[in-house]
C-alpha cells in the first residue's frame, strides 16, 4: 500500500490531487498525511538543508521508504528536493523484494523482472541443481562457484 507524506496543508493537498489526476489520467488512490508542523519529515530525515522554501525553511526531500509484510524496512532512498524520484527504479525493487522473499534467490545489478537471477549462496550445490535445473555457474579466476544463474523463478 502506498502513503504520501506532504508539509503541505489539506487544502494545498486537494489541489495538488487534481493536478495529478490530470497529469495521470484521472488516477490517484492514496490518502496523503499532512505533516505541516515537519515532526514527521523531521524524524524520519526528510528535510533537504541545502534547499529552502520562501520563508527559509528547508524543503522536504523526495523521499521513498518501502516497509515489508514484517514491518521492516526493506529499502530507504532519500533523492535531494531538487532531483525527481524514479519510478521504474522503485517498482523494479518492489518487484525484487517480492521475487527474493519467497524464493532462494537474489537479483543482481541491472535485473529487470523475468532476467535472470543469482542463486543464493545458503543454497548448497546439490538442492541447487534440483531447485533450479536451468542453473549455470560462472567459471571466475577465483576457482569459487558462488556466481550461480537461474532463470527468474515463477
Amino acid at each position: 500500500k502506498m502513503i504520501a507524506l506532504s508539509c503541505d496543508s489539506v487544502e494545498s493537498h486537494i489541489g495538488w490531487t487534481e493536478d495529478i489526476k490530470k497529469y495521470s489520467g484521472g488516477k490517484f488512490s492514496y490518502p496523503i498525511i499532512d505533516d505541516t508542523s515537519r515532526n514527521l519529515a523531521v524524524e524520519l530525515g526528510m528535510l533537504d538543508a541545502d534547499e529552502k522554501d520562501a520563508a527559509g525553511l528547508p524543503l522536504t526531500a523526495r523521499a521513498v521508504f518501502i516497509v515489508g509484510p514484517d514491518k521492516k524496512l526493506k529499502l530507504s532512498i532519500l533523492y535531494p528536493a531538487t532531483t525527481g524520484r524514479n519510478f521504474d527504479e522503485i517498482l523494479r525493487v518492489i518487484d525484487s523484494l517480492q521475487l527474493t522473499a519467497y524464493k532462494k534467490v537474489a537479483t543482481p545489478a541491472n535485473w529487470i523482472s523475468g532476467g535472470e537471477c543469482m542463486v543464493l549462496p545458503s543454497v548448497t550445490g546439490d538442492a541447487a541443481k534440483e531447485l533450479f535445473p536451468g542453473m549455470r555457474v560462472e567459471e571466475l579466476p577465483s576457482g569459487k562457484g558462488y556466481m550461480r544463474f537461474t532463470p527468474q523463478p515463477q
